[in-house]
């Protein structure tokens, strides 16, 4: 949004009397579908400093800047992690499959999919954050989000991490711009420096200062501009989902 609003204040600036017109910004209402940028690119037009094939052009570099903003107006945390996140990993991946006890007697709910594998199905845990400004605390959500290429302090929370429930963990981060992926061995979160209890462990005993990560049954990673680098060597396009599991599997 930040780059939209330079681009049409270059615009209006060119406009004849552009600080009135700044100003009568204040005083319009804006009631779906009716908004203040439709307003805005409605005088640009009319008065022909904003040309019908730059307007299309303007409209396209938005649109491609902000592809997943609407994942971040999902209000609901099922919404977003076992609704949407689940569909758009089967999507770029159809070989990840949804368990159940068919597959699975034991299955209770511990893992979220499976990759079938000659020794046996894969167990996979998927965790989903999204990307926010972490200078914005107070505000919604969607004008907390970040594009993958801004260079502002972050935040992305991954919890309920149970590594003892899967074999690997599958984490996506949503940017408005685009969807990042890593694939991590469930060790590599055992033994990640940033692995805190959250709720309970196997004896569901209560929260100790001294805690040993490894026997943490459920627990968390904040994942921040200081230590966005430990995750990194795990980072995977979605193409490369499926095999970069297995390599986990494997390692």
């Amino acid at each position: 949004m930040e780059e939209l609003n330079k681009e049409l204040d270059k615009l209006i600036d060119t406009l004849e009397h552009s600080a009135n017109f700044k100003n009568n910004l204040d005083n319009v209402k804006s009631i779906y579908p009716f908004s203040r940028y439709e307003y805005i690119i409605s005088k640009l037009l009319s008065k022909q400093v904003l040309h019908y094939e730059e307007y299309l052009e303007l409209r396209d570099n938005y649109i491609n800047r902000n592809l997943f903003l609407y994942v971040f107006e999902i209000s609901a945390p099922r919404g977003f992690g076992d609704t949407w996140a689940f569909s758009h990993l089967l999507s770029i991946e159809p070989e990840l499959k949804r368990p159940n006890k068919k597959v699975d007697p034991s299955y209770k709910g511990e893992y979220d999919l499976y990759l079938p594998y000659p020794t046996g199905n894969i167990k996979i845990e998927v965790k989903a954050s999204r990307a926010v400004n972490r200078d914005k605390a107070d505000e919604p959500l969607y004008t907390k989000a970040l594009s993958s290429n801004e260079n502002k302090r972050f935040l992305m929370n991954f919890q309920q991490l149970k590594p003892s429930c899967c074999d690997v963990f599958l984490w996506l981060a949503v940017y408005r711009n685009c969807v990042k992926y890593w694939v991590l061995k469930n060790d590599v979160i055992k033994n990640h420096l940033d692995f805190t209890p959250q709720h309970r462990n196997e004896a569901t005993e209560k929260r100790k200062v001294d805690y040993d990560r490894t026997k943490i049954f459920e627990g968390q990673i904040m994942i921040t501009n200081d230590n966005i680098n430990s995750i990194s060597e795990y980072i995977v396009e979605g193409r490369g989902i499926r095999q970069a599991i297995i390599e986990q599997f494997e390692n």
